[in-house]
């Protein structure tokens, strides 16, 4: 079985998809599917479908749910009894002791593989090796097919399993990005960071970024303003200031602290910039 969680959900059984078109029923697959080869709890299960006003006929109506999805995986097996599924859709879909259980059979998790390639990449960055940290997270993003589960009526499980995933794509696109500014590609950047810049105006992370990747490029002043913007909108929407680090960042800029042009390691910045 091959789960895709980074975009639009995808769970395919011997290459074909078994992702109902029922809201209820894609959910169950969805927390199932986010938690693969581990026991979900039928409290779990019920608490994600139906949150805190279950109907009374809950067990059956889920009971219904899990035949349903059995049923989706049973047309996917087109009948066949492979050695190591005795019980067809029952052994890939398991009855457990309290819930059910989502068994891969050695499959693939999009989720996993990007832990995995993500790890590689912060590795190759421990060892001064930006180069192959850049390329390693540039494959890791590649695997995001849009925003988490976004084809899922998420409840409050499945909300924070898709935050949680949104919170790591954006770690790893922050620390790809770090690895291209030590790599001197701030002219490269400018415009992909002005556009997350954009989607995400009160990231003090990328913000720092643009601005290191603006003065590299011959552009203090545009860098400057982006600081007081992003002071102005933190005080309005949050009522807060600027992190120190952040605030640490302008002086260096203001005061054109030749540390600057140096490695992102080297700049009192460096928390800030590792910390997204």
């Amino acid at each position: 079985m091959d789960i895709g969680l980074l975009g639009p959900l995808r769970v395919d059984q011997s290459g074909v998809s078994v992702v109902p078109t029922a809201a209820k029923p894609r959910k169950v697959l969805a927390l199932l599917a986010c938690r693969a080869d581990r026991l979900v709890s039928v409290e779990s299960l019920i608490e994600e479908v139906w949150g805190e006003d279950p109907p009374r006929s809950v067990q059956t109506t889920l009971q219904t749910y899990v035949l349903q999805l059995r049923g989706c995986i049973s047309a996917a097996l087109d009948g066949q009894l492979p050695a190591d599924l005795p019980l067809g859709s029952k052994s890939v879909l398991v009855t457990e002791p309290g819930g059910y259980l989502l068994d891969t059979q050695g499959g693939t998790l999009d989720s996993a593989e990007f832990d995995r390639l993500a790890r590689r990449g912060h590795c190759a960055m421990e060892a001064g090796d930006c180069v192959t940290a850049s390329a390693v997270f540039r494959q890791a993003l590649a695997l995001s097919r849009g925003p988490a589960l976004v084809d899922v009526q998420c409840g409050p499980l499945l909300e924070a399993e898709a935050r949680a995933l949104e919170e790591s794509r954006l770690s790893i696109l922050g620390r790809r990005i770090e690895a291209d500014l030590r790599l001197g590609r701030h002219h490269e950047l400018l415009g992909e960071l002005a556009g997350l810049c954009a989607q995400y105006p009160l990231h003090e992370g990328l913000q720092a970024q643009l601005m290191i990747a603006l003065y590299r490029a011959g552009r203090r002043s545009t860098a400057l303003e982006t600081y007081q913007r992003l002071r102005t909108l933190l005080s309005r929407e949050l009522g807060l200031d600027p992190s120190p680090e952040l605030r640490e960042l302008q002086s260096a800029l203001l005061e054109a602290d030749p540390a600057l042009a140096l490695p992102p390691q080297s700049l009192a910045s460096t928390r800030l910039l590792r910390a997204i």
